[in-house]
């Protein structure tokens, strides 16, 4: 077993379900002292450097989603079937983490082309402790990097852009009474502007399609309303999924659904915008040559928001299908595959910075 796969074991060993991520940062503060390598803690985000010249940003998370009820066995015990690697965590994000973590070794043997700052973060499936702290610390003490490279498991296709997520609440408003007297009392069943206001919303175009992400698509998905079986309540309400994308700011967006529905607009989350990356960057260009298996835009939500104005990829080893499953896996190869990609991409980006 190689190094990147004995710190791969370590980290996915090492439970560290999202709020709970201290002993998980421990393991990767302790690797990187143990190895000689710069190291500093800011809570349970861990940050090494090492090399000198241009610099090049890896991020990726330690935390992960609790696992589900149907795994198979212990979901914090490795287990191997041929080439897999069972365990949670194992594709999104530890192999990422680990192979982000031994390139880093590497350039610190060598000593370059790159000065590479690898931010392993807490809270990137909730809580929003990590990234969302660390970049701007870094960005205060007055690190400017030339390029991103935010690890998650993408088949190490690059993404260059990804779609921003919108949470918004529709509300109806109504009088409470008993369902059997509401005709009589003429009382207004908030259901019924609710449902009204969901279909004209079926359908209305929310801006420009993108080349690589499509359209912003809404989908309506919680809905509530009275909770016993015979009350017309007083407010009934749904939430609005959006996945946006670059091009329509998410302020005109929350305008533009006003203009259609009768009810209240109410944003729950507005901050994580669309993301997009110029595909002539250097750590674009640098990642195809490295191996980089063409340019992609993402459906899926990642620490790659928090990059606005900044050149950022998403590139990691793993498949993105496997995230959040029952045995979720990883393949040796695709570890291997990782660091070597990794590696060729610290070389790359310093022969076109």
């Amino acid at each position: 077993m190689g190094l990147v796969a004995e710190f791969h074991r370590a980290l996915v060993e090492t439970p560290s379900v999202s709020h709970d991520e201290t002993a998980v940062a421990d393991v990767a503060e302790a690797f990187f002292r143990d190895h000689g390598v710069w190291v500093e803690r800011w809570e349970n985000n861990v940050v090494a450097r090492a090399g000198s010249g241009p610099k090049l940003l890896f991020n990726t998370h330690l935390d992960t989603v609790p696992p589900t009820p149907s795994w198979t066995d212990d979901p914090w015990k490795i287990r191997r079937d041929g080439d897999k690697v069972i365990g949670l965590g194992s594709n999104d994000a530890k192999a990422s983490a680990a192979c982000m973590a031994l390139a880093l070794l590497e350039v610190a043997k060598s000593g370059g082309p790159c000065e590479v700052t690898l931010t392993l973060v807490q809270e990137e499936e909730t809580g929003g402790r990590g990234t969302e702290v660390v970049w701007p610390r870094l960005q205060q003490s007055g690190y400017r990097p030339e390029g991103i490279v935010v690890g998650e498991p993408t088949g190490l296709a690059v993404g260059t852009s990804q779609k921003g997520m919108l949470v918004l609440e529709l509300v109806s408003r109504g009088q409470a009474c008993h369902a059997a007297n509401a005709a009589e009392l003429g009382a207004v069943n908030p259901v019924w502007g609710l449902a009204a206001d969901l279909v004209a919303l079926q359908g209305v175009s929310l801006g420009p399609e993108h080349p690589q992400l499509g359209k912003t698509t809404l989908q309506p998905t919680s809905l509530s309303a009275a909770e016993a079986r015979n009350q017309v309540s007083d407010v009934a309400q749904c939430v609005l999924d959006i996945r946006s994308v670059p091009g329509v700011l998410h302020e005109e967006i929350v305008e533009l659904l006003r203009a259609h529905v009768s009810g209240e607009i109410r944003a729950r989350s507005i901050r994580l915008q669309p993301y997009q990356c110029p595909e002539d960057a250097v750590v674009v260009r640098a990642a195809l040559s490295a191996g980089g298996r063409g340019t992609f835009g993402s459906r899926t939500m990642s620490d790659q928001v928090f990059f606005a104005g900044w050149p950022a990829i998403k590139c990691g080893p793993g498949d993105t299908a496997r995230s959040h499953t029952a045995d979720e896996y990883v393949l040796e190869s695709e570890l291997e595959e990782g660091l070597m990609f990794y590696n060729q991409l610290v070389k790359e980006f310093a022969a076109h910075a």
